[in-house]
C-alpha cells in the first residue's frame, strides 16, 4: 500500500517525488542521508555557499539543513492524508549543488506507532543528520530546529488546496511536539511566524524570509 501512497503523493510535484523504483539499487550515486560523514559535508556546504553566493559555512549549512528538512516534511506530510506514512529507515538520497535533492526509498514500507510523523522525519532523519553538522559547522539548535519547523509549515503552500486542511491540523499539532515546540507558531491562518532565523538575510544581495522574526 505504502508504494502506492507514494506514487500518487510524487504526482502532486517534484517536493513531494519519492522514487519506490527497485530499478535504482543499480545506481551508486545513491547514498543514505544518515550515512553523511562530515568530510563529505564540509564539500556539500562549501558547494552550497559557492551557490548563495556566501563566504559563511554557517549560512549555507542552514540553508541547506532546511532544504532538506522541506524535502522530507512534504511528501510524508502529503501520506499522512492519504492514510499512511512511509518508514523513511531505508531512505536515501541523491545530491549535488544546483540540483534537486532527490529520493528514494529502497524498501518501501509503513511507519507504524504513535507519532508515525515526527518519528520518520525527525527522530530517524533529522536528529542523526544534526549530529554530522554539530562538529562541522557552529550553528545554534534552536536555529536549525525552527528550520525544520519553518519547512513543515511550508508544506501547506505547497499541498493540494483539497489537502490543506488535514495537513493544517498535523502541522499545528507537530509544532507543540518537541523538538519544534517553541519555535514558532501561527500568527493567523497559513501565516507562520519562527523565533528563530534562518541567516538568509546575509546572502547578497540580503532580504527576509515571509516568517522571519526579523522583518
Amino acid at each position: 500500500m505504502i508504494a502506492e501512497v507514494l506514487r500518487e503523493v510524487s504526482a502532486l510535484g517534484p517536493f513531494f517525488e519519492i522514487s519506490v523504483d527497485p530499478a535504482e539499487e543499480v545506481d551508486p550515486t545513491w547514498a543514505r542521508l544518515t550515512d553523511l560523514d562530515p568530510v563529505r559535508l564540509v564539500g556539500l556546504i562549501r558547494g552550497y555557499a559557492d551557490r548563495l553566493g556566501t563566504r559563511e559555512p554557517r549560512v549555507a549549512a542552514s540553508i541547506l539543513f532546511q532544504a532538506v528538512a522541506a524535502r522530507l516534511w512534504s511528501p510524508v506530510v502529503a501520506a499522512f492524508t492519504l492514510g499512511a506514512v512511509p518508514d523513511l529507515s531505508s531512505l536515501h538520497w541523491r545530491w549535488a549543488p544546483g540540483a534537486p535533492i532527490a529520493l528514494w526509498l529502497a524498501d518501501p514500507a509503513e511507519m507504524t506507532g504513535p507519532d508515525p510523523v515526527l518519528h520518520t522525519v525527525v527522530t530517524g532523519q533529522l536528529r542523526p543528520l544534526l549530529e554530522v553538522f554539530r562538529p562541522v559547522v557552529k550553528v545554534a539548535d534552536g536555529l536549525m530546529w525552527g528550520n525544520a519547523a519553518s519547512a513543515l509549515a511550508g508544506t501547506l503552500r505547497v499541498v493540494r488546496p483539497d489537502l490543506r486542511e488535514p495537513v493544517t491540523g498535523l502541522v499545528e499539532e507537530l509544532l507543540t511536539r518537541e523538538p519544534l515546540a517553541g519555535t514558532g507558531g501561527f500568527v493567523r491562518p497559513g501565516a507562520f511566524l519562527r523565533r528563530s532565523c534562518c541567516l538568509y538575510y546575509r546572502v547578497p544581495p540580503g532580504g527576509f524570509c515571509g516568517d522571519c522574526p526579523l522583518r
